[in-house]
């Protein structure tokens, strides 16, 4: 079973549920898809090693077969190449690694080499995986693609990147749950909205954690009853959780009655997808 912790924005607590409920369910890997800013490991404090350098396919020119038609430049829709009178400029870093542009070619005067976007760590045990997107790249979907291809037999969790753009749908896609992570505030409920829709689109089912319970607003609730999604755990707004979150300690284990709860909310989970 594959089950992903989402959220519609940062901050709302949605590495701090996929870290705790990893830890609490039995024979399960980790994945931290949230390749931009991967922080699982803060917590899990594994040692990490390189397993593979993800790379996406760029266009190299032939000058000598070229005869600067423009075909390719024409073809791709975002300005990966510029064909001058002259000569044909490459910009490897607005390249999307469709391969349309060596197609169109009427002379084959297109190949095509890799270009590193990030790489693949996992822990010495196999059972957490992360990627890390170079700094400053914009192609963060097939570094998850190429992440999620680690994910073993076991039920695997997977930690998505916030939002609801393309890097959060490519983790989300063709997994059996998504777990929904929001806050109790109208702007929690207004990104909720957006993720729920998105997931709904996608016919995955879905529940909501509502983390920081019991601040007082109660529209996350209301949207959830109205909608039929249902919420699967409250954790509360306790200082304990938090204390233990500043220290990098996963609060599962300085209050192992979670531990208990997660687990019943995994069995919520697989009566879900049945």
């Amino acid at each position: 079973m594959k089950i992903t912790v989402a959220s519609g924005k940062g901050g709302t607590g949605k590495t701090t549920v996929a870290v705790n409920f990893f830890l609490s369910v039995p024979k399960t890997s980790f994945l931290d898809c949230d390749v931009e800013e991967p922080n699982s490991n803060l917590f899990l404090h594994n040692e990490l090693e390189k397993v593979k350098e993800v790379t996406i396919p760029v266009p190299v020119i032939d000058e000598q077969k070229c005869d600067h038609c423009g075909k390719c430049a024409d073809f791709c829709n975002y300005n990966a190449l510029a064909a001058l009178p002259q000569k044909v400029m490459v910009f490897p870093d607005l390249c999307h690694g469709c391969g349309g542009c060596s197609l169109v070619c009427p002379h084959d005067a297109i190949s095509e080499t890799g270009r590193n976007i990030g790489d693949i760590e996992r822990s010495l045990s196999g059972q957490f995986y992360t990627g890390i997107l170079n700094i400053g790249e914009a192609m963060a979907s097939p570094l998850i693609k190429e992440l999620k291809a680690c994910a073993g037999e076991n039920t695997v969790i997977m930690d998505a990147p916030p939002g609801t753009a393309c890097p959060m749908i490519t983790t989300v896609e063709d997994t059996d749950y998504c777990i929904l992570v929001t806050e109790p505030t109208p702007f929690g409920l207004n990104d909720l909205k957006l993720a729920a829709e998105v997931v709904r689109e996608m016919r995955i089912p879905a529940g909501v954690i509502i983390n920081r319970a019991g601040v007082g607003y109660g529209g996350v609730e209301e949207y959830c009853q109205q909608t039929g999604l249902p919420v699967i755990m409250k954790i509360p707004y306790d200082r304990r959780i938090a204390e233990a979150y500043s220290e990098g300690i996963p609060f599962v284990e300085t209050m192992p009655q979670w531990k208990e709860k997660f687990l019943q909310m995994f069995e919520t989970i697989k009566e879900g997808v049945r």
